[in-house]
């Protein structure tokens, strides 16, 4: 029987959580979720979305305290199922439809990074923003082809980037930011009917798939240092960490956005950068570089 390293601890856990959490799909869902509510405020969502992935979490946390293998919910369905002879078929299910909708996941970061990139590249074609796509796919796999101690360590690295890429623009928009803008919620918003459960529920979807990724360290059990510990710690830290940076940063973009504009376009970063800087020459370099920091996160998402 082959022994696991076991070479994550906590930052590390921590870390694989958040990344595969953050990733370009807040740049690319803002709008979206503004258009569901139809305004601004899109903290309900954030919130709305929170709860369900703090339940959600919870029970992986207890599962993978009392389960601490890897494979996840692989194991989870194998062991909770076996006494009614049904464990092999429940991990078999798992699995197949684990075939079937991480490609699709995967994917979309992948081409979200493509999208993305066209900010530079203006002449791409549609079957080379398809191969830079694939491309991705195929270099983060190779990151991903060496000993877990490796990989944790390029997890923490990452995490670094990805928060400084988002603390940047929380700081920045922080100076011109208008919080009556930011906070001009309609007058249904402050109505709970039907119509703006409707609505919730509608964007709380896109929250979620923002949320995702808080118990990827589930399927490294075996690879994590003390996991009836490290594995539900983990899972709560990433996902209290990640809503308050989705809300303040949504609420700052917003605050420099006006949400009837902000609905109409899929580069709201790109948008947002050009009413921080008041300089068009500043704008420009800013773009870049936070058009830059944009696809090293999709990456790490990826990742």
């Amino acid at each position: 029987m082959v022994t696991l390293d076991r070479g994550m601890g906590l930052l590390q856990a921590t870390a694989t959580n958040i990344i595969g959490m953050v990733g370009v799909g807040p740049f690319l869902t803002i709008p979206f979720m503004v258009t569901a509510m139809h305004g601004p405020h899109i903290i309900y969502a954030w919130a709305f979305g929170a709860v369900l992935a703090l339940c959600d979490g919870l029970v992986y946390a207890e599962l993978g305290a009392a389960l601490p293998g890897s494979g996840g919910p692989y194991v989870y369905l194998r062991e909770a199922y076996r006494p009614f002879g049904l464990g092999r078929l429940m991990a078999f299910v798992f699995i197949f439809q684990l075939m079937l909708v991480a490609p699709l996941s995967i994917a979309g970061g992948a081409v979200g990074f493509a999208d993305y990139l066209g900010f530079y590249w203006t002449t791409m074609s549609p079957l080379q923003h398809n191969l830079v796509a694939a491309a991705v796919c195929v270099a983060v796999t190779a990151l991903l082809y060496r000993d877990i101690a490796s990989v944790g360590r390029l997890a923490v690295v990452m995490l670094v980037v990805v928060v400084g890429t988002i603390g940047w623009v929380i700081v920045a928009g922080l100076f011109s930011v208008s919080w009556q803008q930011a906070f001009d919620f309609p007058p249904e918003a402050r109505h709970v009917d039907a119509r703006l459960l409707r609505a919730m529920g509608a964007a709380g979807l896109l929250a979620m798939y923002n949320y995702g990724g808080y118990s990827n360290v589930c399927n490294i059990g075996d690879e994590l240092r003390a996991p009836e510990r490290t594995l539900p710690r983990s899972i709560m830290l990433s996902i209290a960490i990640v809503v308050f940076l989705y809300v303040v940063m949504s609420t700052v973009i917003l605050g420099m956005v006006p949400w009837r504009e902000a609905q109409q376009t899929r580069t709201i970063a790109s948008l947002f950068i050009g009413r921080t800087f008041v300089d068009p020459a500043h704008g420009r370099i800013a773009a870049r570089v936070m058009t830059a920091l944009i696809l090293f996160v999709t990456a790490s998402s990826i990742y």
